[in-house]
Formats: C-alpha cells, sequence, structure tokens
C-alpha cells in the first residue's frame, strides 16, 4: 500500500503546473484588453470634448452683456444675465427671431418628413421590385449623391424665377423634399434586412402593396428613416447657401440666414453680437431635442425585421 501511494500523487503533482500555465495568458488577454479600453475610453472622451467645447462656450456666451462678451473669460460666467438676453433676442426688431425660427421649423420639418418619405417608397422599390432600368435609375441616384447642393442653387435659382416660385416658401421647401443619400440607403437597408419570404407571405394572406409598404416595411426600416430624417433635418436646418440664394426677404428667412444678417449689421450696432450669439444658442436646442427624442427608435429598431428559423 505504501508503494502505490506516491505513483497515484506523482499525476497530481505533474498535474498543477501546467494548470498553471493555463491561467497565465488569460490574465495577459485581460490585461491588455483592459488597457485598449481605458484607451478607446480616453480617445472617445477627448473626441467629445473637442465637439462638445463650441456648445458649452455657446451656452456660457449667451449670459454674458455685450461688453462682458468681449472683456471677459470666453469659458466662465461672468454677470450672468441669460433670462435678459433671451428676451432681447425674441423682441428685437418686432420679434422677427420668432418668425426666422417658424420658417426655419417648416423648411426642415417639412422638408425632412417629404423626403423621408420619398426616399423608403423609392427605396423599397428599387429594393423588392424588378423593372427595366432598375440599376440604371440606382446609378443616376448615386450620381445624385456625389453632386455637391452649392452646384445645383444657381441652376434651381433660376428654374425657379422662370416658374415664379424664387422668394417664396416653395424655393426652400421643394429641394428639401429630394434626397439622393435617403434613397441610397433605404435601398441598402431594405435589400438587407426585408426578407423576400416575408413579402410573400404577406401577399398571400391577401395583403396590398401599399399595405405592405405601410404596415411591414416602414417598421423594418425604421433605423434607417430615422437616420435619413435626423440628416436632412440638421442639413436643412443648417442650409445656408440655398435661402441665401432663393430669397430676398426678411420674413422668409431661415435662422440660419437671419442670424447672418445681424451680424452683418453688428459693427453699427454693438448689440447685435449678443444677440447673434444667444440667437445661435437657441437655434441649438431644436437639434438636440430632435437627437434625443429619436435616439429611442435606433435601439428599438435593431431588433426588428429578423425572421424565425
Amino acid at each position: 500500500m505504501s508503494l502505490q501511494t506516491p505513483a497515484r500523487e506523482v499525476p497530481l503533482r505533474a498535474e498543477s503546473p501546467a494548470s498553471d500555465d493555463s491561467t497565465a495568458p488569460r490574465g495577459g488577454i485581460t490585461g491588455v484588453t483592459t488597457r485598449s479600453r481605458i484607451l478607446v475610453t480616453g480617445l472617445l472622451v477627448a473626441a467629445a470634448g473637442y465637439f462638445l467645447l463650441p456648445v458649452y462656450w455657446l451656452a456660457v456666451a449667451s449670459t454674458k452683456s455685450t461688453g462682458n462678451l468681449f472683456g471677459s473669460f470666453g469659458l466662465w460666467f461672468s454677470h450672468p444675465q441669460f433670462l435678459s438676453n433671451l428676451h432681447q433676442v425674441i423682441t428685437y426688431d418686432h420679434a422677427i427671431y420668432l418668425r426666422w425660427a417658424a420658417n426655419s421649423l417648416l423648411y426642415a420639418g417639412v422638408g425632412a418628413g417629404v423626403a423621408t418619405l420619398l426616399a423608403a417608397m423609392s427605396g423599397y422599390a428599387l429594393a423588392k421590385f424588378s423593372f427595366t432600368g432598375r440599376d440604371t435609375i440606382f446609378n443616376i441616384v448615386l450620381g445624385g449623391v456625389l453632386i455637391p447642393a452649392t452646384a445645383l442653387a444657381l441652376p434651381m435659382y433660376l428654374l425657379f424665377s422662370k416658374a415664379g416660385l424664387a422668394n417664396t416658401y416653395w424655393a426652400v421647401l421643394l429641394p428639401s423634399f429630394v434626397s439622393p443619400f435617403g434613397v441610397y440607403l433605404c435601398r441598402i437597408y431594405a435589400a438587407a434586412s426585408i426578407p423576400d419570404e416575408l413579402l410573400e407571405a404577406a401577399r398571400i394572406d391577401g395583403a396590398g402593396e401599399i399595405r405592405i409598404f405601410t404596415v411591414v416595411a416602414l417598421r423594418i426600416m425604421t433605423p434607417a428613416l430615422v437616420t435619413i430624417f435626423l440628416f436632412q433635418f440638421v442639413g436643412i436646418w443648417n442650409n445656408y447657401f440655398l435661402p441665401l440664394v432663393m430669397l430676398s426677404d426678411s420674413k422668409l428667412y431661415p435662422i440660419t440666414l437671419g442670424l447672418t444678417s445681424w451680424q452683418s449689421f453688428a459693427d453699427r450696432q454693438p448689440q447685435l453680437y449678443q444677440l447673434t450669439v444667444g440667437g445661435a444658442f437657441v437655434s441649438v436646442v431644436p437639434l438636440m431635442i430632435a437627437m434625443v427624442a429619436l435616439q429611442r427608435f435606433w435601439r428599438s429598431g435593431l431588433t426588428e425585421g429578423s425572421v424565425k428559423g
């Protein structure tokens, strides 16, 4: 019995170093992963600070008087008077800023909504229907993505002038209804996320094509549609060149063009410097609200459109 005991103990002692060696690489990988996460997090924080610093400066500057705007440290508050500044922005020149804000909401809201719907219909048709010239149409759409909007402003102005639509709301709204990037994104997303089996099952159940599009396709394409709406909304809201070319009546101006007009007279009326800064800060708020309100559609849409096996 005494001779058998060491024979049984030898394999047990031989296995323990192996088990220790097997855990060593895991600890190394964990350390590398932790360092990578710290590095990535640090880079993201630095990038966030880079992009948020102008917004922070704008928030601080909107609370200052005209004198403190140039005579105090730009990144910290000095005798805050935000409500007084906001009242001046709203009431200046018979509340023209509110008119500009309403115009911007009209241009961006209606333009982004119609552009998203048209892009969804076009992209879905290009992805799920076979017809002659489909690839040619899609290639033309891709060409439209590559053409800068500034190159089309002058030809559109000449066209709208001939049609009698220059210096009207339609001069800004109609070009906003077209989004080549939206058509491209909807076509790619519909082809990848909407299974043909689901559409065939809906047709077998007796659903028409319009019902299939509105009930099935639009729900599955929600993340893409939200992306297009946000891109189009922000693009129209921040658009400056097209309204500059199309509009001459200040009552039709969006916020971007209105604030620029204030800035151009600031040398003769120094108070317009502060009004421009305060108006710019207020103009950022709708974009923040739209981003926060529509984020949930991205998260909820990631699990839609799956097919159970």
